[in-house]
């Protein structure tokens, strides 16, 4: 156990590095503007020919009906079918023409801007679809990079309680500040009811206005209690333990990062300790400091890594701890339907020998439009337990929950 708990140390703290030095050595995605060397080309004025094709009938293809598509009203959609007012009219955008739209940026295909301004997109992103975004910025010349959200840029203001985190919680993660419930059959002990009641919410942001991707600078706030009740001896509470801290969060373009404090405490519940007289309460005290990143391979699929190291420790608790995981899941509202997310983790202690749990969750989500999240599903956990009276002990569950992130 020893030897796999540190590879999982080495592994996490090497992603740590890595990404940090990524996010804050190299220039911050998205922020290199292309430099051209010349203004953009210009048609020349229009010269009349000194001689002119001959204008008989054989020198032109027929114009019956054949040959080109009518030009009624039922040729073209309307001006709102996709969801905003096109500045082009049905017969510039036959004959090629352009809109005061067409040269956002030198560079970028008529054709590609077009589509970004007049295809409709997700509620949260007005001005386009993703892949309409996408290919503008892929039809800059070979080398140039543009983030697709400086072709459209947002600016950033001082908000007081913004809508939306900057950095959210682990979808796996065993301590992670959110409102859900699991109801699990641990092996040996039977059914259980592990609960979390709290949440997490910014106070103060320096940044864009955006419910969904907000990017700048945000102060969070969290807080939560994890009670687990004995569902086979009348609900008795087995045990709580209890988290309250603060965080200092970042994000900018597909990376993000966080620092900040926490603290936490254990504790026996009265029922248990009536049932089983001969076990001694511990007085497991945590308060940490912790830095974590992580970063987004594609809109739906995020990677991250966090180290922890407590200054104060207290009932076997010792410094360091590790998390790593990934959460592949819609981040942009799905609607009524929903969709199907899976979620990983890893929590390494350094009291259990950096030994510790691995967590796996999959089910049916549903984000709404300030990215809020509510999910049912599945979990599996298999490691040295999350209720810290327990820490040194191995559990093994399987059951459904249910969660809900503000």
């Amino acid at each position: 156990m020893c030897v796999r708990g540190l590879h999982w140390c080495f592994a996490s703290i090497g992603s740590i590095c890595v990404a940090a030095w990524f996010g804050f050595s190299l220039p911050a995605l998205g922020q290199q503007m292309p430099v051209y060397s010349a203004p953009p080309r210009q048609m020349p004025a229009s010269v009349a020919p000194e001689t002119y094709p001959s204008t008989d009938a054989a020198a032109y293809p027929a114009t019956n009906a054949g040959n080109y598509p009518a030009t009624n009203a039922g040729a073209y959609p309307p001006a709102n079918d996709r969801g905003y007012q096109s500045t082009s009219t049905p017969a510039q955008t036959a004959a090629g023409g352009l809109s005061p739209y067409d040269e956002v940026m030198p560079g970028i295909s008529t054709g590609a801007v077009r589509a970004s301004y007049d295809e409709a997109g997700p509620l949260y992103e007005p001005y386009g679809s993703p892949a309409a975004m996408n290919a503008a910025a892929n039809s800059m010349a070979s080398g140039a990079y543009v983030d697709r959200a400086l072709i459209f840029a947002e600016p950033w203001t001082w908000q007081l309680l913004p809508s939306g985190l900057m950095y959210k919680s682990y979808l796996a993660g065993g301590r992670e500040p959110r409102f859900g419930s699991q109801w699990v059959r641990m092996r040996d002990e039977g059914w259980l009811w592990d609960a979390t009641l709290g949440g997490r919410a910014g106070l103060l942001r320096y940044g864009t206005d955006n419910a969904i991707r907000p990017e700048g600078w945000q102060l969070d706030v969290e807080g939560a209690a994890f009670p687990r009740l004995d569902l086979e001896n009348e609900r008795d509470l087995v045990s709580a333990d209890f988290r309250i801290g603060g965080l200092l969060t970042t994000r900018r373009g597909c990376w993000e990062a966080k620092f900040g404090y926490y603290h936490l405490s254990s504790h026996l519940g009265d029922e248990y300790i009536l049932r089983h007289p001969d076990v001694d309460r511990i007085n497991y005290v945590r308060d940490s400091l912790v830095l974590g990143m992580a970063v987004y391979f594609g809109p739906n699929l995020r990677v991250y890594s966090e180290a922890g190291c407590a200054f104060n420790t207290d009932g076997g608790a010792e410094p360091w701890e590790f998390q790593c995981g990934a959460d592949l899941s819609p981040a942009e509202p799905t609607g009524r339907w929903g969709a199907p997310f899976l979620a990983v983790n890893g929590h390494l202690r350094e009291e259990n020998d950096f030994g510790g749990n691995m967590t796996v969750q999959t089910g049916w989500q549903w984000r709404g439009q300030t990215g809020h999240l509510l999910r049912v599903g599945m979990q599996y956990f298999n490691g040295f337990s999350d209720q810290y009276q327990f820490y040194n002990i191995f559990e093994e569950q399987i059951g459904v929950g249910l969660w809900y992130d503000f």
